[in-house]
């Protein structure tokens, strides 16, 4: 998939994204919620049958999110222009560089997701987004760092080619395993990161393969807004202590927001984005009560402004799992 001059259909599409971060919350999805939603948005179709339009605009979302908590300062509005409407927008080149290739990078992870993870993968993901930004993209770093707040020292420089064929070689035997696709995805991300293989852009490179991981085992990519920066950073941090849960806690309320913007988009009347509070009257519970639920993790949403979205659907599975009418 390419990307490639937006229509009205776009155009009206990112309109829906404007001020939609994930959750803040600090609880827990459950996986059954998760797995009927993901039934719901597999009976539509496979991932490779999804629109353009909605392509693009997960993708603008996405390297909007994934860019802002690593220091660049193009705003939503900003980067919708540049990847979507294709106008013209007055920042640094190299801002603007590595936010479209990582967009187009992106959309790529589609067609890279029948194929294996390996260390050709990673370096060539380095390479896409950030060639003509880095001067070594594509390549390991050359020299030995400390990541600051982490509590770890990550690989030393000369021994990076070896580390990375173990841990890919272990991703793979995990994977073959049947591991469970979030617990794989937390521990597969959080090594990632600790071994920090290039001199920049591993938040950004890592977050990308997390999302081809999810995409192989089909599941829809996450997003980590920046509204969501403390509690990922903790979650991350937890697993430098040893302790995976809250970053495996972290991607399943994540992947309920995904999964509620793609229904949202290719399933049906059940799975059209309403405030909470327009629940009323379909459920003994109060918009308070389900606001509630929603923060702490318990009901898929999406956050638009102030409101809290969700679906017929996604509250509907809430209450077959909990018997809470």
């Amino acid at each position: 998939m390419e990307l490639r001059p937006a229509g009205p259909a776009e155009k009206n599409l990112a309109n829906i994204f404007v001020n939609i971060p994930t959750m803040l919350c600090q609880g827990i999805m459950r996986q059954n919620i998760l797995d009927g939603l993901r039934s719901a948005l597999l009976s539509r179709g496979s991932f490779d049958s999804f629109p353009g339009p909605v392509w693009r605009a997960v993708s603008s979302l996405n390297t909007y999110g994934t860019n802002a908590i690593e220091g660049n300062p193009l705003t939503q509005d900003e980067v919708d222009r540049a990847i979507i409407f294709r106008e013209p927008v007055k920042r640094p080149t190299k801002e603007l560089l590595e936010t479209m290739q990582h967009a187009s990078a992106f959309i790529r992870l589609v067609d890279r997701r029948k194929q294996p993870i390996d260390i050709v993968t990673v370096r060539n993901l380095h390479e896409e987004v950030f060639k003509g930004v880095l001067p070594d993209y594509g390549q390991w770093r050359r020299s030995n760092v400390q990541v600051r707040p982490a509590s770890f020292t990550p690989e030393r420089c000369e021994c990076l080619g070896e580390r990375m064929a173990a841990f890919l070689k272990e991703y793979g035997r995990r994977d073959s395993t049947g591991a469970d696709v979030f617990t794989l995805g937390a521990w597969f991300h959080h090594e990632f990161e600790s071994i920090h293989p290039f001199s920049d852009g591993n938040g950004r490179i890592g977050r990308l393969l997390l999302n081809l991981h999810f995409l192989k085992h089909d599941w829809p990519p996450v997003n980590v807004m920046p509204l969501d920066k403390e509690r990922y950073m903790d979650a991350l941090g937890q697993g430098d202590k040893g302790d995976l849960q809250p970053l495996t806690d972290y991607l399943k309320v994540a992947m309920g927001g995904s999964l509620l913007y793609f229904l949202s988009r290719a399933g049906t009347e059940l799975d059209e984005l309403r405030p909470l509070a327009r629940f009323q009257g379909e459920s003994v519970h109060s918009p308070k009560f389900l606001s509630l639920r929603a923060k702490e993790g318990e009901i898929p949403v999406i956050r638009k402004g102030t409101e809290w979205l969700t679906s017929k659907r996604a509250l509907g599975l809430y209450v077959l799992e909990t018997g809470k009418k």
